[in-house]
């Protein structure tokens, strides 16, 4: 049985735009034309919430240090988002599956067929944050286009009880939905405006969320060691389009032919940071995980921390 019935036309995302009222009379191209120039909007909210996203990436990349865990939850294209975002981690940053999770309302079999009937259940999400023992070394970003999902509420409020750190992604301002239980640590407002098709938020609203979970994500990574300058240094190599770009992130970064790089990454365990601090400091495998391990997988301090134990005294 469905929830009973609430008015939320007054939702930034549920009005009309007016500048769309003739899309059914558009032509193909107009089409595109006005898409792009609505879509230049979610540039502008970005730019606007830059404060809020940046405290929401100090607070992503301090959980992660600490021995906790990001995770994204929502229902519908935006529990589809934070599930995409997570799923990018492991193989552009080489992290543990474990360290950022997305759940969408419904679970897995909602990434393929919609259930956005399961968005209702407040309890539901609660029952996520205990089912995964979410606690007060992690971080939960709560996503919703319109702000008012139950599922993404309850989420939040039973996460907030629990000790960890909030985010709340919504696409409509304050005044319209306050943050859940009063209060979150990070209110983030993405106020892209209506939609071209009336309501429909997997446009502005999934683009401007994509953008800011992009922002996030990486801006955490960068934050933990896992860039050097801007090469993806921790990149798992599991195809040969990754073999390639570690091996080519070893030759330029370490001044090499492509043959000494493959070789170099090879006696790397194909890890592009070890390779890269091998070469530099003249150390093996061995020793270069060890300066690793004691900078915090921060190549630069690994550098740093190797050069000082091997200079002459």
């Amino acid at each position: 049985m469905c929830a009973a019935a609430i008015d939320r036309g007054h939702l930034l995302t549920e009005q009309a735009n007016p500048n769309s009222e003739a899309l059914d009379q558009l032509s193909s191209l107009e089409l595109v034309d006005l898409f792009n120039q609505e879509d230049a909007k979610t540039l502008a909210a970005i730019a606007q919430e830059r404060e809020p996203l940046a405290r929401a990436i100090d607070l992503a990349a301090a959980a992660l240090a600490q021995g906790g865990r990001l995770f994204y939850i929502g229902a519908g294209t935006s529990g589809r988002l934070g599930v995409l975002d997570a799923s990018e981690c492991p193989p552009t940053f080489c992290t543990d599956p474990e360290l950022v999770q997305g759940i969408i309302a419904g679970g897995p079999p909602a990434l393929l067929r919609s259930s956005e009937a399961l968005e209702d259940r407040a309890e539901d999400g609660a029952a996520a944050m205990a089912e995964r023992s979410v606690g007060d070394r992690d971080l939960v970003v709560g996503i919703t286009a319109g702000g008012t999902t139950p599922y993404v509420q309850g989420a939040l409020i039973e996460a907030a009880h629990r000790g960890a750190k909030t985010v709340f992604l919504a696409c409509v301002p304050i005044d319209q939905v306050p943050p859940p239980g009063g209060s979150v640590d990070v209110d983030l407002r993405l106020l892209v405006g209506p939609e071209i098709l009336a309501g429909s938020t997997r446009l502005k609203s999934g683009t401007v969320t994509k953008m800011a979970l992009n922002i996030l994500s990486t801006g955490a990574m960068v934050k933990l060691g896992k860039v050097y300058g801007n090469r993806m240094v921790d990149v798992s190599v599991t195809n040969s389009k990754l073999r390639d770009r570690a091996v080519r992130m070893v030759r330029d970064l370490a001044n090499l032919n492509r043959a000494e790089a493959e070789d170099l990454l090879d006696r790397s365990g194909n890890r592009v940071k070890t390779a890269l601090l091998m070469h530099w400091a003249g150390v093996d495998r061995p020793q270069a995980e060890q300066f690793l391990t004691q900078g915090g997988g921060q190549l630069r301090q690994a550098v740093t921390l190797a050069q000082s134990a091997t200079s002459p005294a």
